[in-house]
């Protein structure tokens, strides 16, 4: 089946120009067109729920809403904002096929990993250059690494993450990842955000962390 690149340069304009993309992506979940693939892979985010603990704003569909509006307050802020912005809404890619119920807790091991690859289907599916597929695959690959690093989990990989992705659009991308949820402590994410820079070894000489000083 053949990709929709008309629907997929619309989405793009939509990500890159709207203050709140999250509306548009709101009315293109009721349309037919997101039924076709690649869109599926967003679709089935609706569907899937997650912890009420860490995600009280529900489904994996309503917390990447969350995340690409915040995306959208700080793309200005990135190296990449096309990349950025993409990564914000593929984040999360990996989860309807990895969320399971465990002891009676929903989770979503290895989300990121798997998330990378999808990344890769849905972009590949569009014909994009390689290396901006590769770059948004590496901020989905490492997005988790912030909650790895800074509380000394043995899934840190700041070695492959030094080597295949940027640190800083890690923790940009982080951070609204963060704040995309309805129990968010902004003070308390912003100073995770601070600890995994300096515990990456990349400290906070960029000037889009002047705040974070």
């Amino acid at each position: 089946m053949k990709a929709d690149i008309a629907l997929f340069n619309e989405l793009e304009r939509h990500l890159m120009q709207d203050e709140r993309p999250s509306e548009y992506l709101n009315n293109l979940a009721c349309k037919p067109e997101f039924t076709g693939y690649p869109f599926t892979m967003l679709q089935k985010q609706i569907a899937t729920k997650q912890s009420p603990k860490h995600h009280p704003e529900g489904s994996v569909w309503n917390h990447t809403l969350l995340v690409v509006d915040e995306a959208a307050k700080v793309k200005r802020l990135s190296s990449n904002p096309r990349v950025f912005m993409w990564a914000a809404l593929l984040h999360d890619i990996g989860k309807p096929s990895t969320t399971k119920v465990r002891d009676g807790k929903i989770t979503s091991y290895d989300h990121d990993l798997i998330g990378m690859n999808l990344a890769r289907n849905f972009l590949s599916a569009f014909s994009l250059d390689k290396v901006m597929v590769d770059a948004v695959c590496g901020l989905v690959r490492y997005h988790m690494q912030i909650l790895f690093v800074v509380n000394g989990m043995r899934f840190a990989d700041i070695k492959g993450m030094l080597e295949h992705t940027d640190v800083n659009e890690v923790a940009l991308l982080g951070l609204c990842d963060r704040l995309g949820r309805l129990n968010y402590n902004r003070e308390l994410e912003e100073e995770n955000i601070r600890q995994f820079l300096i515990k990456s070894g990349v400290g906070l000489n960029d000037e889009r962390w002047g705040f974070l000083r």
